[in-house]
């Protein structure tokens, strides 16, 4: 596909063609199976291969499009991105967390392996997502706040913290502020940093951009993080695990506070609205540059799965 081409395709064959790119980097940017500790490496392949969404690479290729980055640039720091989201959920998927058998519709990587080379693939493909990112051709600012930006996004204010709150409230009631805070931190902070990250691959080094573009990202890129969850909450009460291809209903029956349990299914889905609104009024700005976010939004809110 040309650049041309891909620029002006419909949303679904830019994003079917974007998920190829993604998949091709991470197969080659991954140690490779024959390469010693086999087992370990074929774990971190199989949990990061071959599936899911790509939500956050997309978003970060679609930020990096915005401010012209160059596809060589912005493809380590998606699949960095990639590598941290696979990490974080096998080790959510384990049973001193959330205890699950079903991820991107296969056994997770756990229940494929064992639970002592689950907790080490994550842990070594936490630690490939910066030595990634140390290698992006890019300016060694660049790559400082990238490094920088992705650890605040993982880490105990980010996204270990927000598993370490909803561990510590199963069971517990929390209002609509904790509740909120907690997927901010979860959920949001991996979401958000996506977004932030691609717009710094701009080939003039991102910090370059004007402060109302950064604003207007991050704006953006907090909407469609908070409503990421609202929404997989939504679909843990109404869609089946075949089409989840991961264990539906399992929140519920956790006894784990959600937007659903808290607000009810139909004000969950009024709130989703009004964030996905959100996502679209903080790219009002950007015209035609802004819209493959404008796209995943649409596809995050509207999404069946």
């Amino acid at each position: 596909m040309t650049p041309a081409e891909y620029r002006n395709a419909s949303f679904e064959v830019w994003a079917h063609y974007s998920q190829q790119l993604i998949e091709q980097a991470l197969t080659q940017l991954l140690p490779a199976r024959d390469t010693l500790p086999q087992r370990l490496h074929e774990a971190m392949r199989y949990a990061t291969l071959g599936g899911g969404k790509r939500v956050r690479p997309l978003l970060c290729l679609a930020a990096g499009q915005l401010v012209n980055a160059s596809e060589g640039a912005i493809l380590p720091v998606a699949s960095a991105l990639e590598c941290i989201h696979a990490y974080s959920l096998v080790h959510d998927d384990l049973p001193c967390m959330d205890d699950d058998v079903l991820r991107r519709g296969k056994p997770t990587c756990h229940i494929q392996f064992d639970e002592a080379t689950a907790v080490l693939a994550g842990d070594a493909l936490q630690t490939q997502a910066f030595e990634l990112l140390a290698d992006a051709p890019l300016s060694a600012p660049q790559r400082i706040a990238l490094v920088k930006e992705l650890a605040h996004a993982s880490g105990s204010l980010g996204m270990a913290g927000g598993q370490a709150i909803d561990q510590l409230h199963v069971g517990q009631h929390m209002d609509l502020p904790e509740l909120e805070l907690m997927h901010i931190m979860k959920t949001g902070a991996l979401i958000r940093a996506a977004v932030r990250m691609g717009s710094r691959c701009h080939p003039n080094d991102g910090a370059a951009l004007p402060d109302s573009t950064h604003q207007s990202l991050d704006h953006y890129a907090r909407a469609i993080g908070l409503a990421f969850q609202v929404v997989d909450d939504i679909l843990d009460v109404e869609a089946d695990s075949a089409t989840l291809g991961k264990t539906a209903g399992k929140d519920a029956a956790a006894d784990k506070p959600t937007y659903v349990s808290l607000l009810g299914l139909a004000e969950a889905k009024r709130m989703a609205a009004a964030l996905h609104q959100q996502a679209h009024d903080a790219l009002a700005g950007f015209g035609e540059a802004g819209r493959r976010l404008r796209e995943l939004a649409d596809f995050i809110v509207l999404r069946h799965h």
